[in-house]
């Protein structure tokens, strides 16, 4: 199986693994781009302390966005969970868990229109809701939490087929033992279906990966 790294050298290799897990999406918003990294953040564990004792504000309403939201709210004083439902696509132990902490405040049925700052960083959310009434929320911190891309570019072949099967999500469709449609490659971490998005689980995958890719080459 042939690899062509960017310096245009040429590797033959009798097994490849893929692990180029996924990277946050952005939400569109305007200031969004601007702000990234200066009080815009996709990772509240690694950019969290930086608001201890702070208000801040989160985008989401999924498993990743309210687990985030939990976590700000052991640092920051006050956590707005921001939602464009009226309702969380989390498990239910997780709404539950946020709808009974005190400082977590559901801002629901609504959209973040602008982040605004100034050269240190982000001064202000604007939010409007379903009514087209807007609001502002005086924050130093945005955390967005919509989802994930799957950095699944490298599987792209030059007559615009895939190396090997997708789903409609462009993760890559495994069986058990990690193995693709296409014998000899393999997959593991976010990357895959069905992917926890959890780094013991992709580690875990990565160990099926060594048994079964020796066993391939191997045999």
């Amino acid at each position: 199986m042939p690899l062509t790294l960017l310096g245009g050298e040429v590797i033959d290799a009798k097994s490849v693994f893929i692990a180029t897990g996924s990277t946050p999406r952005r939400a569109g918003i305007e200031g969004e781009d601007k702000f990234f990294g200066k009080g815009v953040s996709t990772c509240a564990t690694c950019d969290g302390f930086f608001y201890k004792d702070k208000n801040v504000a989160v985008l989401g309403g999924g498993n990743t966005a309210l687990e985030e939201a939990l976590h700000l709210a052991n640092i920051c004083s006050k956590v707005y969970l921001i939602h464009r439902r009226d309702s969380f696509r989390a498990s239910p132990i997780t709404v539950k868990k946020v709808r009974n902490r005190e400082n977590i405040e559901l801002i629901l049925n609504t959209n973040v229109k602008e982040i605004i700052g100034d050269m240190m960083g982000v001064t202000d959310v604007i939010i409007v809701d379903k009514q087209n009434i807007e609001k502002t929320l005086n924050v130093p911190g945005i955390f967005v939490f919509v989802g994930m891309n799957v950095n699944n570019k490298i599987l792209k072949q030059e007559d615009g087929t895939n190396l090997c099967d997708l789903d409609k999500n462009g993760n890559i469709i495994v069986d058990l033992n990690m193995k693709t449609s296409l014998k000899g490659l393999f997959a593991g971490g976010d990357i895959r279906i069905d992917a926890p998005k959890q780094v013991v689980c992709a580690a875990g995958d990565g160990a099926i990966v060594g048994i079964q890719a020796l066993e391939y080459v191997n045999n």
